[in-house]
């Protein structure tokens, strides 16, 4: 009986990135030399990815370098491992968070609470240590992607397979911002019909939850910022008020909308004047999730809660598709919120989110590399 010969061994790809070399220096885009897939990785040749304001802190500051960042990629599979079973060579995917599959959380699906949830996505390195961008000198798997590359390798862990209906280019941010806002709308805080909603910060994670606020039936649905341009957006795609909290008596004109006080209360700012009106304003059973980088949970009066969120406490593999059908349904439009870069532009695309100019920046890979 003839046998096949064995394949060769993989080879470790040529691949362009932006290396973060000094925190506040521009990205440079070089050659980097990535490694071949291990049994259970898979190799994506990238057609775009989000740039997220967590990418921005830290190209700012607070990380050793030179490093690879990128957290919300989507691409194309080219290459599977051998024990990789959910998905195949030509697939569409996004890409998100990374988790370890094994501890208590991961086994019974929360994830976004796994044991090694900072380690396996803010510590460069796979679940054993090791660097996929060694050989290069350079520190990527940021979120298990660091997809501001033309290639990388991901896991089954944080890979989603999705249609080819909607141009893979306009979902790179579900991997990160649109899922975190949306998640923490309907898993974090589970709002109900009826249930009213203030939401403190206007970029996409904002914009996101007040658009999962309105498909989940809430009932005022209020966004609070100091962009015209963004509260102008967020009362097109389901802001039933839009403030600017620079003009009055924040707390007192949200009271005058809802007759009291508010049901829940999303802050996406870190502003402490901010979080203090939050829990002011919440009803007693209330809950105001932080997405700030807060972890902890705490209780007051009259049964409410203040609480840290992280990426919307969602499973990607099962958020993520419901959030692309109810957007082709023209129930979500996140679409609004992007403009598109060339990836040599990235810097640009960075400064244009920094000043507000643009709301999300999404990169478009091209062909090369």
């Amino acid at each position: 009986m003839k046998t096949s010969p064995p394949r060769p061994p993989l080879q470790p790809r040529t691949i362009r990135a932006a290396v973060l070399h000094r925190s506040g220096e521009p990205l440079v885009i070089e050659e980097l030399q990535l490694e071949p897939p291990r049994a259970d990785e898979v190799l994506v040749r990238l057609v775009a990815t989000g740039i997220c304001h967590t990418d921005i802190r830290l190209c700012d500051g607070g990380i050793a370098s030179p490093v690879v960042l990128g957290h919300e990629g989507a691409g194309i599979v080219e290459v599977v491992g051998p024990a990789v079973k959910g998905v195949k060579r030509g697939d569409p995917v996004v890409l998100s968070y990374q988790s370890c599959g094994r501890c208590g959380p991961c086994v019974v699906g929360r994830p976004a609470e796994c044991a090694r949830f900072w380690d396996l996505n803010f510590g460069f390195a796979r679940r054993d240590g090791s660097n996929p961008l060694a050989a290069s000198g350079v520190r990527g798997s940021f979120f298990g992607q660091s997809s501001f590359a033309t290639h990388t390798l991901a896991t089954e862990r944080n890979l989603v397979r999705v249609g080819r209906s909607v141009p893979l280019e306009r979902l790179a941010p579900l991997g990160c911002s649109v899922q975190t806002g949306a998640g923490t709308v309907m898993n974090s805080l589970a709002v109900r019909v009826g249930q009213s909603v203030a939401v403190f910060g206007t970029g996409s994670v904002g914009l996101a939850a007040v658009m999962a606020a309105r498909l989940v039936g809430s009932g005022s649905v209020i966004a609070v910022d100091i962009v015209p341009k963004r509260l102008k957006l967020a009362s097109e795609v389901g802001a039933t008020h839009a403030l600017d909290n620079r003009k009055g008596d924040l707390a007192k004109r949200i009271r005058a909308i809802t007759g009291g006080g508010v049901d829940h209360v999303i802050e996406i700012t870190g502003d402490p004047e901010l979080r203090r009106i939050g829990q002011e304003l919440l009803n007693p059973g209330g809950s105001m999730a932080l997405l700030t980088g807060d972890s902890g949970r705490g209780e007051l009066p009259d049964g409410r809660r203040v609480f840290g969120v992280i990426e919307g406490d969602a499973v990607p593999q099962r958020l993520i598709p419901y959030l692309l059908k109810v957007h082709r349904r023209g129930q979500l439009p996140f679409d609004r919120l992007l403009r598109f870069y060339d990836f040599e532009d990235i810097n640009r695309a960075i400064a244009d989110m920094k000043s507000g100019k643009t709301i999300k920046a999404v990169l478009r890979m091209g062909k090369k590399g």
